[in-house]
């Protein structure tokens, strides 16, 4: 599906369950947003932020980014790549999240979302089931699939 979708309520949602997924645009992961990760989360391990070492000592021939900071983009991919017109969006949670590749700084990413659920939740909300795939620019492996749960209240 075409990205910059306006989903206007619940119905539109419910539209997309089984459909084809909403697709967002490319980003980029260069070292400062790693560092920043680092320095949010205390993960200073340093396959993460010291270059140098990871070129000499890493498997990935360079500095990776944290498996954590490519789940947390998640969120705003999806902003990107759809417009809910509501009163109120909250995440929900997350299932069965994997790693499957690394991220080496400088990486371009880019997130599929396809609807999987969308059910009525209390105060005239739903619930929706992404099934999300993030995807790395000139590779075919995936490096991080998840389920993300949004709440949603128009």
């Amino acid at each position: 599906m075409k990205r910059d979708a306006v989903l206007l309520d619940a119905q539109a949602l419910r539209s997309l369950v089984g459909g084809a997924p909403l697709i967002s645009d490319w980003l980029g992961i260069d070292q400062a947003s790693v560092n920043d990760f680092a320095a949010a989360t205390g993960d200073h391990q340093w396959i993460h932020v010291d270059p140098e070492r990871a070129r000499r000592e890493s498997p990935f021939g360079g500095p990776i980014a944290h498996g954590f900071l490519t789940l947390s983009l998640i969120p705003g991919l999806l902003a990107q790549t759809v417009t809910l017109k509501q009163r109120m969006g909250v995440n929900y949670g997350l299932n069965r999240v994997r790693f499957t590749a690394p991220v080496p700084v400088g990486s371009q990413l880019r997130a599929s979302f396809a609807v999987s659920s969308v059910d009525d939740v209390d105060d005239a909300g739903v619930q929706v089931v992404w099934n999300v795939t993030l995807e790395r620019q000139g590779s075919e492996r995936p490096v991080c699939v998840a389920e993300f749960i949004t709440r949603h209240y128009f």
